[in-house]
């Protein structure tokens, strides 16, 4: 009995240790979706290839969220030049007029979306939770996905790196 427990450990374990290391060789396409800006312009997620790109799922009434965004605006302010985009999705919840109101304010130098309908938040895994950020790589594949505000200095470490990519 102790040699079966004992081996169903050692397989398992052999299992997990598979799984991790597979876990970094594929990264899955980003959806495609289209964000529907403030000004009513739109871009897709095709237009984002060719640019590292946090897409951050947010909500004018989430704490967290509204306490990591002044560290999402320098993150965009010192790599932008460099090549990379910020996208801010409000959820389908949030009134449109408090997150016109919430970028007017903040002056937020990103492009800001409103998924009125729910579909970006549904396409890119369903996001119920805020923040939910995906950082996307110049092929247009999602790389990292943060539940919660994001570690800064590994976020950057992690821009630095998909910028310095061809």
């Amino acid at each position: 009995m102790a040699a079966r427990a004992w081996s169903a450990k050692a397989v398992l374990a052999g299992v997990v240790t598979a799984a991790a290391l597979l876990a970094g060789c594929a990264q899955d396409p980003a959806p495609q979706s289209t964000f529907v800006l403030l000004d009513g312009s739109k871009k897709s997620t095709s237009d984002l290839k060719g640019k590292v790109t946090l897409v951050n799922f947010w909500a004018t009434s989430c704490t967290t969220c509204v306490a990591e965004m002044p560290k999402m605006v320098s993150t965009f302010d010192k790599y932008h030049a460099k090549g990379y985009e910020h996208m801010a999705v409000a959820m389908s919840y949030d009134p449109p007029s408090y997150v016109v109101n919430y970028a007017q304010t903040r002056k937020l130098p990103f492009s800001v979306a409103i998924d009125n309908t729910g579909a970006v938040a549904q396409a890119w895994g369903d996001v119920k939770l805020t923040p939910t950020s995906y950082v996307v790589n110049k092929k247009g594949e999602i790389v990292k996905r943060y539940v919660g505000e994001p570690n800064f200095a590994e976020l950057h470490a992690l821009i630095e790196k998909l910028l310095a990519e061809s």
